[in-house]
């Protein structure tokens, strides 16, 4: 599956490089062949898709004191230090001090290693990029942060130097969308559900995000919008997506009906409306309406609509989760999905937990094809319709989701494991088969302990790096559920 994103990902990115004045007039040429090593990185940087705000050499106090305010205009989301060779860390106290923008130090030495035969101290200095790393994290803590995240490698034909820049434009990419990002809600959370999130201050006060308190009413409007032409198209666009398989053992399901399928379709433009008019980039709700209504005919009817959104960049999540949303926009913007996911029956036979949900999915990381089946009834919820199933795809995978302590203040729970084929039951709703180690018991019993909520975004990839930096610089807790449990 590729449904393409509505909203290209981005990020603003600054990038400087650092030195040391005095070595200019003492090796003449040495300016120049650092900042090539400057524009490297520039270039490496600006492939991942991010706007890139270059500042150049900063190699002295002052230059450092006048780069601050263009920082601060830029409202940039991450910063690349480059270390170009030794600096003194006034070339950086000032800055780390007065922004609260992650800073990255980048240590990349051309050379893997020195010819020591016939070395100079004009090579020396070309490849000293780690030599001031530990003055300018020891600044750093001086000055009341925590201490930079680094780079380190050469700069040439280094995979994993690679995979680190890219993880942390990543980054950039999830939190800039995260502190811009509009999640509507509507509705309220299932009666008894204790563990949804509702407060939206606290929501803006921990990830920036605006929560846009909206109306299920509004899809009763935008429906009367939507025209016979617009259902066809993207009823057309549903079976090209989607296969529509026979039911199996499960006397609530059937193949999907042409009445569920013209529902969905309408349903889904609507939501594409709904979208549109709040201008969203997610969205959390639940809500009923009176039995036999139009507008319970609507907000029974999401699922299709919902996933479509989901897999074209736009979390959307059932039962009124916003942190879930939340996670689940992190996910996406991360580029390894996210889906609306829970906890279902072990299988204690083959030592896995089947991970999924009814509703909504970011469909672009299913294994194959997905299906619809209609529903004659959505289980502990009101409504039939057309849901969607398919498993993840097979591989590593990753999930995070969002606790509150008694303080109420949000940390991160997060997982790695891996999906592994196998059959999944033909009810309408995602299940892949999750393997986590040590074993399925043990992880189950380690992961409730770290204290998760019951959903959780599902993404591909082991991510659990990534995940635990955001949470730290968003000044948050996290727990890595491991074999060993670490924190």
């Amino acid at each position: 599956m590729n449904i393409e994103r509505r909203k290209p990902r981005t990020a603003r990115v600054g990038i400087f490089g650092v030195g040391y004045h005095v070595y200019w007039d003492q090796f003449p040429g040495l300016l120049d062949e650092l900042l090539a090593k400057l524009a490297v990185l520039d270039g490496r940087v600006r492939a991942t898709g991010v706007e890139v705000f270059n500042y150049g050499m900063v190699d002295k106090a002052q230059a450092a004191y006048a780069l601050v305010p263009r920082l601060k205009a830029d409202d940039l989301d991450l910063i690349f230090c480059d270390m170009l060779t030794y600096a003194t860390s006034a070339t950086f106290g000032v800055i780390v001090r007065n922004l609260d923008v992650p800073i990255v130090l980048v240590a990349l030495q051309p050379m893997a290693a020195m010819d020591y035969a016939r070395a100079t101290t004009r090579m020396q200095l070309a490849n000293d990029d780690f030599c001031s790393v530990p003055e300018f994290t020891g600044v750093a803590i001086r000055m009341g942060k925590r201490p930079p995240e680094m780079i380190l490698g050469t700069l040439h034909d280094d995979p994993a130097a690679e995979a680190e820049l890219i993880e942390w434009c990543d980054i950039a990419m999830a939190l800039h969308d995260l502190r811009n990002a509009r999640i509507g809600h509507f509705g309220h959370p299932i009666e008894h559900m204790l563990d949804m999130q509702t407060d939206q201050t606290a929501l803006t006060a921990a990830f920036g995000c605006h929560i846009v308190q909206t109306e299920a009413d509004d899809l009763l409007a935008l429906e009367r919008q939507v025209t016979d032409e617009e259902t066809a198209r993207k009823r057309a666009e549903i079976l090209n997506l989607f296969d529509t398989p026979d039911p199996g053992a499960d006397p609530v399901t059937r193949k999907l009906t042409p009445e569920h399928l013209e529902t969905a379709a309408r349903v889904a433009v609507t939501l594409d409306k709904f979208v549109a008019h709040h201008e969203l980039d997610g969205l959390a709700y639940y809500y009923e309406g009176q039995p036999g209504s139009a507008l319970r005919s609507i907000v029974t009817n999401l699922i299709v609509g919902n996933s479509l959104l989901t897999a074209a960049g736009f979390p959307m999540c059932g039962e009124s989760d916003l942190k879930t949303c939340i996670a689940m926009l992190l996910m996406d913007r991360l580029n390894i999905g996210g889906s609306f996911a829970e906890f279902h029956p072990v299988d204690f036979k083959e030592g896995f937990v089947l991970v999924g949900h009814d509703g909504p999915h970011h469909i672009n990381i299913a294994e194959g094809r997905p299906a619809l089946r209609s529903l004659v009834q959505y289980h502990g919820k009101p409504g039939s319709g057309a849901s969607v199933e398919f498993r993840i795809k097979d591989g590593p995978i990753t999930m995070l989701s969002m606790g509150l302590n008694a303080a109420g203040k949000f940390h991160f729970v997060i997982a790695e494991g891996q999906s592994m084929h196998g059959a999944i039951p033909a009810t309408g709703n995602t299940n892949t088969r999750g393997f986590f180690l040590p074993d399925i018991r043990t992880f189950l019993k380690r992961w409730v302990a770290a204290g998760p909520t019951h959903h959780f975004a599902l993404g591909i990839g082991h991510h659990a790096r990534a995940l635990g930096r955001i949470a730290d610089i968003l000044g948050l807790d996290h727990v890595l559920v491991t074999p060993e449990n670490r924190a």
